[in-house]
Formats: C-alpha cells, structure tokens, sequence
C-alpha cells in the first residue's frame, strides 16, 4: 500500500489519478489533497476518499471549508508544503499548473518523500536543484508526463553514456498543417481543440503552439542527465508512440500505447512494480499507420527558443516558462495573437541578463521578473 499526497486533485492529472486510485484500492490509498479554487469538487473528493488533510489556494475558502471538513484545512503555499511533508505520505503527485509546486516539491523530497511530477515547470525552473537535492535525499523524481515515462520506462535504469538521443514525440497540434499566414487569424477556441488529448487550458495551448514539447526538452535533460544537443523531438500525429530512446549502438525502443493519461500516472505511483489496468486498450490493426515529421520550427519557433533556454540554462528557463505564462494568458483574454505568444517570450528572454547555478531565492526572482517584463511586453503589442 502506498500513501498518496495529491496536489492539483480537481485537474484533469488529479482527477485521473483518483480514477487510478479507485482502480487500485488494496495498493493505492489517497492521504491528502490539494485544490486550486474548484472547492464543490474537492468537497465531493474528500467525501469520497477520507483524506487525513486538505488544502485550498484561496485562504477565504479554506476557511469556509474548516467550518464543514473534519480534517485540517490549509491554504497556499505554505498549505502545499504542509501536504507535501505530511508524515504518512509515500509519494507526493505533483499536478499543479505553474510555478506553485516548485516549493512543495522541494520541501517533499527533503523530507524523504518520493515525487511524481506532472508538472513541467518544477523541472524547467529548477531542475539543477530538484535533481542535486533528489540525489542528496535519497528519493525517487518519477515521471507523469507520457513522453516522459516512456523514456522511463525504455531506459530501464541503463546509464546516460548508453544513449545516443532521447526522442519526444508530438502530436503538433491542432495547427500542423496550417499556414503561418494564417496563425494571426487563429481563436482561443480553435487552439483548444487538441487533436489527441484532452488536458486543462494552459497545457493544451501549449501543445499547440509546441511550448509544451520544448518544456519537455528541457525537463528531460534534468530528469534523465542527458545534454540538450541529445534531445530531439519528433512530429508522431497518431500519439502511440510516447516516446524513444536511441541507444549508441543504434538500437531504439519505444513505448507505446492508445493515449491515456492513466496509464502513466498509474506508472509512476505503483513503480517498480506494474500493475494490471484495464483502462487502456490498444488495437493495432484499428490505428493502421504510424507516421513521423520534422518539426517546422519556422512556424514553431517555441522549440527554438526552449533549445536555446536549456543550452544557456541558469535562470534563462525560468524566465522561459514565466513569459510563456504570461503571454498564453494574454492570448487566452484575446489581448495578443497567437504568434506574439511566441513573440513574448523571445522579447523576455533577449532581455534577460542569465545567472549561471541560480539558487532558489535567485530563480524565484528571476521568474518575478520575467512575468514583469513579459507582462510589458504583452501590452505593447497591444498598441
């Protein structure tokens, strides 16, 4: 039986890993939980698995909630980090959108816990650190994103001088096989129209101007200590193929499967041992071909930009990720396009002086700043 700390429980990460959970009850138990503002639905979690602690970003709503909730209640950061360090947790499942979870992640895994991390930014800011204090603690960092536990699951504890390159696979989006001239016409609604997944606003925006696979790159070079220069990205439309790992002597292994989010995140909370599921079925026959592209990073630059950002590193993937932030907000209340979400980014990161081997304080500053400046930016282009 492992003893799970979920934060971001109302997402669609957090509401698939209850699913896991109840598939799994006599190998799964959900000890605590953490919710953005969505407190019906966390109401409705904790009546059903019995938490020992919850926590709620707003402090109003927390509360409210201490008035009905017979566990405690915390709020914010500081109620994340209580989460995160709770004495009965094996493993903490991070899926919180944003730069929220750097600290509980930090703070798990010096109190010996393991973490499962669904979200990309913890890595992108910090991985340097995350990694350096993973090492000295002791303690597992498992992977939830697909393309990551599929390179997981293929490197199958070989060490990093076996690899020749890591290859993350894309779907491309929406907007593969439409002309850049059309980009500055495309709605909101249009970009949220994932071809393969179905994920939360921000993530799925990403996916589609490819954001999302360039904070994979970056991800993947802490998370499996390989260099940028042997991360590569492949367009895969069919998303079967989760990922690869080519190996020196030319070998590569792929894993596979029909899109489920499930099966990762059931992955990384039972490892090492694989468990039955029957969520994910896979028919080859029905799926017929699997096909593979170039990225055109003419018309996604994104991944340009994440390539550059982890090369240079220090704080520079960190202002990265928040100008990304910032603009894929701005675009989603219709105040920019869809190109100048790309264009925001590369504006905040020419302006940025880069610190080499940032400590937390430093990056923390270092994506304050950026959100500033990238918040500049956005209003400019406005004009």
């Amino acid at each position: 039986m492992k003893r799970v700390v979920l934060l971001g429980s109302t997402g669609s990460i957090g509401t698939s890993t209850l699913k896991v959970a109840d598939d799994l009850p006599e190998h799964l138990r959900i000890v605590a939980l953490a919710a953005g503002n969505n407190v019906e639905l966390l109401r409705e979690q904790v009546q059903r698995y019995q938490p020992l602690a919850v926590s709620v970003a707003d402090p109003g709503k927390a509360a409210a909630l201490r008035s009905t909730l017979p566990m405690p209640v915390h709020s914010g950061v500081e109620g994340l980090v209580k989460l995160a360090t709770l004495p009965e947790a094996d493993i903490v499942l991070i899926a919180i959108v944003g730069t929220a979870g750097l600290q509980p992640a930090l703070a798990a895994i010096r109190a010996g816990k393991d973490i499962a991390i669904a979200s990309k930014e913890i890595l992108v800011m910090a991985g340097e650190t995350v990694m350096a204090e993973a090492r000295r603690h002791g303690v597992r960092v498992l992977a939830v994103d697909s393309e990551h536990s599929a390179i997981f699951q293929c490197l199958d504890g070989k060490p990093p001088e076996s690899v020749r390159r890591l290859w993350l696979t894309a779907s491309g989006g929406p907007f593969r096989n439409t002309p850049a001239s059309e980009f500055p016409a495309i709605t909101v609604e249009r970009a949220l129209q994932h071809p393969s997944w179905v994920m939360g606003r921000k993530i799925t925006i990403d996916s589609a101007t490819l954001f999302n696979k360039g904070l994979e790159m970056i991800e993947a070079r802490w998370l499996f200590d390989i260099p940028m220069e042997r991360v590569g990205v492949l367009v895969h439309p069919q998303s079967v193929i989760h990922s690869m790992v080519e190996f020196v002597d030319g070998s590569i292994l792929a894993q596979l499967s029909t899109p489920d989010m499930c099966l990762p995140i059931q992955y990384a909370l039972t490892y090492p041992v694989r468990l039955p599921s029957q969520r994910v079925q896979t028919d080859f026959p029905k799926i017929g071909t699997l096909t593979f592209e170039e990225p055109d990073l003419e018309r996604f630059p994104a991944l340009r930009l994440a390539r550059q950002a982890g090369d240079i590193g220090g704080t520079l993937p960190a202002v990265l990720n928040a100008a990304n932030e910032v603009a894929v907000s701005a675009f989603c209340e219709r105040r920019i396009n869809f190109p100048q979400i790309t264009e925001t980014v590369a504006r905040t990161m020419e302006a940025h002086t880069v610190c080499a081997h940032p400590d937390l304080e430093t990056i923390l500053a270092a994506d304050a700043w950026a959100r500033a400046t990238a918040a500049e930016v956005t209003r400019r282009l406005q004009k």
